[in-house]
């Protein structure tokens, strides 16, 4: 993707993730970018292809960031950590009507997506849980393979307003209660002490 298009994808990424993937048009964006139409279906040949670009780029950002975390030499238990904050400090930045957009208008993307971003969370979580378990945070007895599906198939719930409405909590929120409960149910006692050190020494510095 050349440069030029890098941009006006980023650009059209931050207005989606504002306002939602219906509420905005390709006039708007046309006008909100200062571009004409005709500019951008030069680019696009209509919004579901653009919405496949922009979730194309978003994956790949997230990937790479998720990346370089791992690439810190991290225990599980801290990359796990870094990990969560930076997938919480995303979604508070996502529109709530982004997944049932998504979902309802532009199904096949959608579906697209979904499959490969729980690819990268089976591999990721499950070369975390192998690490943690080497290093004695994770119990010994856990099946790592049967966990990470398990994990995988509980990020979707996340996003369903059915069950949390985004009036009443957000998606960050829901998702760091998520990922408490995750690690907790895998730590092994020393795990388990490391983690409630971690989560008071931040709790200490953030008052």
């Amino acid at each position: 993707m050349e440069e030029k298009e890098k941009i006006f994808i980023a650009q059209a990424l931050e207005l989606f993730m504002k306002y939602g993937i219906k509420a905005v048009t390709m006039d708007d964006l046309a006008r909100q970018l200062g571009r004409s139409k005709k500019t951008i279906y030069t680019k696009v040949k209509d919004k579901n292809e653009l919405i496949e670009k922009v979730l194309r780029f978003q994956f790949e950002n997230e990937r790479s960031c998720i990346e370089g975390i791992c690439s810190q030499g991290l225990n599980a238990i801290d990359e796990t950590f870094e990990i969560g904050q930076f997938i919480s400090e995303m979604l508070k930045k996502m529109h709530p009507s982004i997944h049932y957009d998504l979902q309802k208008y532009h199904t096949d993307v959608f579906q697209a997506s979904i499959k490969e971003r729980e690819e990268e969370i089976y591999n990721c979580t499950l070369s975390n849980l192998k690490k943690g378990i080497q290093e004695g945070l994770y119990r010994d007895d856990l099946n790592a393979e049967v966990i990470a599906k398990i994990y995988m198939s509980k990020i979707d719930i996340v996003f369903n307003p059915d069950i949390f409405p985004p009036s009443v909590i957000s998606f960050g929120e829901v998702y760091a209660i998520l990922f408490r409960y995750h690690v907790l149910g895998v730590a092994s006692p020393k795990g388990v002490k490391y983690l409630n050190k971690k989560l008071k020494s931040l709790k200490s510095t953030s008052t």
